[in-house]
């Protein structure tokens, strides 16, 4: 006689379970964001680069013919050298030249509302245009202005001196992220799809769709904002040695982070062009310490024009479709929240936020969840000509900042040689 066998079913949930699971759920999960935040932007540096890293492992995959495990062992062992390298070359260059910089604008700038007021009593006359500041206050505007900065330098300060003291957390830390991107891309098995494993019965299109909406979105930041800040800072460097700025290398490292935040970070970064140049002790052409720090701010804004009408355009054209004033509102949110891995991700997330905010409303509507939410492309130059045409641009300015700096020496020359003659 044969034992039947006794087939086994699991009641379902009813609405009520179903909806007490959940707010458990959303307990647990806010509980562990509040308790464990510290380690989120560690965690979310460890997801982009396994992303960032998933088509470099494929196309060695493919190409050297290596399995999917050494491929991605290759690449993190290269990245790990690379960083040890960069960390014991420039890693203290940057907080020195960093933390010197602070240093110098905290102490130089309690001498703001005195050379304003000795500002009031000049003239200063550029070609046809004649500025006369006596009429103003300026020595009360100093003060109010004092009262302002310092407290945000002390904190730059502090932060800094922070990161450097904390040098070792920080390492561990970004250790711990590339040790679990490792993991993650190394257990994908050189499919996409298996970075992060979503399967929702009934949803599988929408999450596919989801994640090709994302990967416009992160494609965009990635290969595009990233290489923005690295041309930022390449060009600042260069810019600004040519100007003979001091601390050229931490204004750059300014400017670069400056892009993350729209509106703000430009203003805060001519300011601080503006106090060192202001106070360092020698300028260039003979001018006049006032005239010296114009000419540096002037020539920043056009830089920073033409990287944002001609080179971002070009690099991420409208991929990410967020408004700059909600990026910087987001930039400073996840700063709290995150740190340096939030200001840096700020945009990405937000907009990654707003695809699932517009998916979930028409969801909840009843509505087509993609009625409003067009395809992303990634914006790369469409062709020679406008590549062409932006090196031209830059050629011709090159030429004739080239031609200023050029009638500016033989005009000091000149005087030189006058000021001899006559002793």
């Amino acid at each position: 006689m044969q034992d039947k066998k006794v087939e086994f079913t699991s009641p379902k949930w009813t609405s009520t379970t179903k909806l007490v699971i959940a707010l458990l759920l959303i307990a647990v999960f806010a509980a562990l964001f509040f308790r464990f935040n510290h380690i989120l932007g560690p965690l979310l540096l460890a997801f982009l680069l396994a992303y960032l890293f998933y088509p470099l492992a494929d196309i060695i995959k493919l190409k050297i013919k290596f399995s999917w495990r050494l491929s991605v062992t290759i690449i993190y062992l290269i990245l790990f050298i690379v960083f040890i390298g960069l960390l014991t070359w420039g890693g203290l260059t940057i907080f020195e030249q960093l933390s010197s910089l602070i240093k110098f604008i905290q102490v130089e700038i309690n001498n703001v509302p005195s050379y304003l007021e000795d500002l009031s009593n000049q003239n200063f006359v550029f070609g046809p245009f004649a500025i006369d500041f006596s009429q103003m206050d300026l020595a009360e505007l100093g003060n109010q202005l004092l009262g302002v900065v310092q407290p945000i330098i002390s904190q730059l300060g502090t932060l800094v001196g922070a990161v450097a003291a904390g040098a070792a957390s920080t390492i561990g830390w970004v250790f711990f992220s590339f040790l679990i991107s490792y993991f993650i891309l190394s257990e994908a098995r050189g499919r996409r799809s298996d970075l992060v494993k979503i399967n929702i019965p009934g949803y599988n299109q929408d999450i596919s769709r989801i994640s090709r909406e994302l990967g416009s979105t992160w494609n965009a930041f990635l290969r595009g904002q990233l290489l923005i800040i690295l041309l930022t800072i390449v060009i600042y460097t260069f810019v600004l040695v040519v100007l003979r700025v001091n601390f050229a290398f931490g204004l750059a490292i300014v400017a670069g982070l400056a892009r993350f935040i729209p509106y703000v970070g430009p203003v805060v970064a001519w300011t601080t062009y503006g106090l060192v140049t202001l106070f360092q002790d020698s300028t260039i052409f003979g001018l006049e310490s006032f005239q010296y720090a114009l000419l540096v701010i002037l020539v920043a804004w056009v830089i920073d024009l033409i990287l944002d009408n001609i080179v971002v355009p070009r690099l991420m054209g409208e991929a990410l479709e967020v408004h700059p004033a909600a990026v910087m509102v987001a930039a400073i949110i996840f700063a709290s929240l995150f740190g340096l891995v939030g200001v840096i991700l700020a945009a990405p997330v937000l907009a990654t936020a707003k695809l699932f905010g517009q998916y979930t409303f028409n969801k909840m509507f009843d509505l087509d969840p993609w009625s409003n939410i067009e395809r992303k492309k990634y914006d790369r130059p469409k062709n020679k000509q406008q590549l062409k045409k932006f090196l031209e641009i830059i050629k011709s300015l090159s030429q004739r900042i080239q031609n200023w700096f050029n009638i500016k020496i033989k005009k000091n020359k000149k005087y030189g040689v006058n000021s001899v003659k006559k002793g």
